[in-house]
């Protein structure tokens, strides 16, 4: 009985302490990481921009007054001719 539990110890002590590295050695990120996080940031700039054009145009749109006289025989196609 003595030996099942001393193997049973050791076979649950000895990868407990492998995969308590902490992993302190490793480098850093590489060059391929830091250009993806680069592209990444770049979509989301280029998505930033027209969204940021076409919220202040809806605020221009919100708070300007429209001209009553043009608007009414402009807008609404039924010109007779």
């Amino acid at each position: 009985m003595k030996a099942i539990r001393l193997t049973a110890l050791t076979l649950l002590a000895v990868p407990a302490a492998a995969l308590a590295a902490s992993g302190a050695e490793r480098e850093g990120n590489g060059f391929l990481v830091i250009l993806f996080l680069a592209f990444g940031a770049l979509i989301i700039v280029f998505q930033l921009i027209p969204g940021l054009v076409l919220f202040g145009s809806m605020l221009k749109g919100l708070f300007t007054r429209s001209d009553p006289e043009n608007s009414s025989a402009e807008g609404n196609g039924n010109n007779a001719v």
